[in-house]
């Protein structure tokens, strides 16, 4: 056995604080060169998709974007306000407001149509991602003006406040879900291992991979722009990972033991697991990283970084499995070594292992498939696949800011300024670029535009235009009095791309227009997914299937991983739909259902799953395809492989749906649905793929299972030299 595994097995175990110093110093020098170079947050421009990033270019570009704009609420907390006392609260927040360096400019104070509410708008400067971070300052004077006037009642909100407001929300939840997730997956590996010290060593690997994984994630910003989901991510994924991986290792390793019975030494362990379960990890590893990585086809800065941060943690998890680990266990073995000297030194008898591998519990799972393997095939398939049926009625949409919880101060701010100003709720940016020379052509067609809107009840009064200091860009700003997620909305969209437009702008020779603004963006970016969907999937599946082949050899597993997992996502899918679509399991999850899905949720299940199940896959195949080249018959090796294999999958399908399940406690509710679905799919995967439909397909198939390839003999040279996943001793 001399493979890369091996080898690197082999020199952590030779010096073994070597090479957990060693490790601890990369977890230590990421951070701190991570820290040192910063992140480098996406910018607006990179979020600009379909139409209305083409619109929101054309405005930058004549330097007419659209500020970020913060809203300044007056009244009393009952009744209306003296008016005299308002108008002169509003003036003393201008006044303020306008020394401040973040802020550009402040709109005159409006009356609500009732009187009761004095808004005042404040636009920041800058780009609108950075806006939330220049909101404090204005805060800070609406919290001032309202100390020096007790009788009023002065309420902020708008698009950086909300965002700060998620952002901070989010961070409590995460620190929630770390408090659930971190108990019940040291108790999940307490019960595995029945040690405490067993137990801690996946959970520490783990955290210093995340660790480890946050700093490079800095670094590699700085080549793909972090959208803000990265550490997010990191954090889900790398618990899920890290765990698994070496709850792989550590398992075999301790079933390598019991079965030498004390003749081989630590090392020579440490060496057996790393030439088995240390090669299945590297390579589920690295068909993590090959399905994610197609996640960056979809022309997406939120898909690519949450592809980012998605590869680095599982590139540092394996590389805590070929460095540390080894280390970790030869450590600990020769601990138990010494004690177990100790302990035939007094006389005392040497304690009973553990025992490892399958058991009854196992054993009568595996009955079924066994005993009838097309009947067990078949009912857990067509169950799968009634699951799948709600997704005839898959409705995909952009989450937009109206589905954020109301426990967000400001966005109970923001309700009220909505029902108050209804003419403030939406803004259509109708962006127009052409020559100089046919500037007042454009404003003409541009004002023909406005009096047709006038006429259309979808559209409020107050219609505004702004050109350029060269006269090549104008901007048409027109107002909707409905929320942006509504169908009032969308329909007055349409109204302006597909009727209003053409007869107008369109007529304007040469002239480039685009229609931007919230509802453009909730509109653009699914169907912006929506066509990307194609060519990420195919990737993905031909990423899976070349992977499984190159691993396995077979053309018929790479078929069967590509089915099982299109089935096992399709199945979450539809769960996903009946349950967040509808409104019966509002109460029991916490969340009030849009009637859809949002819009990366399907695309983030298929490449996670599909990279996850690899896991699973390559552990339990692997095993199988031992045996089998150690001469045992394919039926019996499905079935040892499945009964040895199992209780390791179906612990580290435990730790994966703790932590994804932890997600549906988040108040943000495409989190909520990622973590349902992952979970769901986790489950289905662990618990009804791999423990029976799996088997039953390979026990049908027998011989055939490994097509074209045959296994070679046992103890042949080039087993030993040619078999990716397995060497025998």
């Amino acid at each position: 056995m001399n493979s890369f595994t091996v080898r690197m097995a082999r020199r952590s175990a030779r010096h073994p604080w070597r090479a957990v110093v060693g490790w601890l110093v990369f977890v230590v020098l990421c951070l701190v060169f991570g820290g040192a170079v910063g992140t480098n947050n996406a910018k607006t421009a990179d979020y600009r998709v379909g139409e209305a990033g083409r619109a929101e270019a054309m405005a930058a570009e004549g330097h007419l974007e659209r500020r970020s704009t913060e809203q300044v609420l007056i009244s009393t907390r009952s009744g209306t306000p003296d008016r005299h006392s308002a108008e002169e609260a509003a003036r003393d927040l201008t006044a303020r407001m306008r020394k401040l360096p973040e802020v550009a400019d402040v709109a005159a104070p409006l009356w609500s149509g009732d009187g009761r509410i004095l808004m005042v708008e404040v636009a920041l400067k800058g780009e609108e991602r950075d806006a939330k971070d220049k909101v404090d300052a204005v805060a800070a004077q609406t919290s001032a003006v309202q100390r020096t006037r007790p009788g009023l009642l002065l309420e902020e909100t708008g698009s950086p406040s909300i965002s700060k407001g998620v952002d901070r929300q989010r961070g409590d939840d995460l620190a929630l879900s770390e408090k659930i997730t971190l108990p019940v997956t040291l108790v999940t590996l307490l019960v595995v291992f029945g040690s405490v010290v067993m137990a801690a060593v996946p959970l520490l690997l783990a955290l210093t991979s995340i660790a480890a994984a946050i700093g490079l994630s800095m670094v590699v910003s700085h080549v793909s722009p972090d959208a803000g989901v990265g550490t997010n991510v990191i954090l889900m994924i790398g618990l899920a990972v890290g765990v698994d991986y070496t709850l792989f290792h550590l398992k075999r390793e301790r079933e390598e033991r019991a079965r030498s019975g004390g003749r081989l030494s630590t090392e020579a362990l440490v060496e057996l697991a790393a030439a088995t379960s240390g090669r299945a990890v590297v390579v589920s590893g690295l068909a993590v990283v090959v399905s994610t990585a197609t996640l960056y086809l979809a022309s997406d800065v939120i898909f690519s970084s949450l592809a980012t941060g998605t590869i680095v943690v599982t590139l540092v998890a394996v590389a805590s499995s070929l460095t540390v680990l080894p280390a970790l266990l030869t450590v600990l073995g020769k601990r138990a070594e010494r004690r177990a000297r100790r302990r035939a030194e007094h006389g005392k008898p040497a304690p009973r292992p553990r025992r490892e591998g399958g058991g009854r519990i196992w054993t009568a799972l595996l009955r079924p498939a066994s005993r009838h393997p097309l009947a067990t095939l078949c009912v857990p398939v067509l169950a799968l696949i009634a699951l799948a049926l709600p997704l005839a009625g898959l409705n995909i949409t952009e989450m937009s800011r109206d589905t954020h919880s109301r426990e967000i101060p400001a966005m109970r701010v923001y309700d009220r300024l909505n029902e108050a100003f209804p003419e403030q709720r939406v803004t259509h940016d109708v962006v127009v670029r052409a020559d100089a020379s046919r500037s007042g052509e454009v404003t003409g067609a541009l004002r023909e535009l406005a009096r047709l809107t006038d006429a259309d009840p979808l559209f409020t009064d107050g219609p505004r235009i702004e050109t350029s200091a060269g006269h090549r860009i104008s901007v048409l700003r027109l107002k909707v009095p409905y929320l942006g997620n509504s169908a009032q909305a969308r329909d007055s969209l349409g109204h302006l791309r597909d009727e209003y437009l053409p007869a107008t702008v369109g007529r304007v020779r040469g002239a480039e227009y685009g229609v931007s603004g919230d509802v453009a963006r909730y509109v653009d970016y699914p169907a912006h997914q929506n066509s990307r969907i194609p060519l990420v999937l195919g990737a993905l599946l031909l990423v899976t299937f070349a992977t499984t082949v190159y691993a396995f050899r077979s053309v018929v597993l790479g078929l069967i991983g590509v089915v099982l997992n299109l089935l096992s996502a399709a199945a979450a899918l539809g769960l996903l739909v009946l349950v967040f679509q509808g409104t019966w399991a509002e109460g029991l999850l916490g969340f009030d259902s849009t009637g859809s899905i949002g819009s990366r949720v399907p695309l983030f299940l298929f490449v996670i799953l599909f990279g996850l199940s690899m896991d699973y896959q390559v552990f339990v195949v692997s095993r199988i395809r031992e045996a089998v080249l150690a001469g045992v018959p394919t039926r019996q090796a499905v079935l040892d492989g499945l009964r040895t294999s199992a209780s390791v999958v179906t612990s580290a399908a435990v730790v994966m749906t703790t932590v994804f399940v932890s997600f549906v406690l988040l108040h943000i509710i495409e989190m909520k649905q990622i973590g349902f679905v992952l979970a769901v799919a986790v489950l289905l995967d662990a618990f009804v793929v791999r423990i029976m439909v799996l088997p039953a397909a390979l026990l049908l198939l027998g011989e055939a299972t490994w097509w074209p390839s045959r296994p070679a003999a046992a103890g042949s040279d080039r087993t030993v030299r040619d078999e990716p996943l397995a060497e025998v001793r």
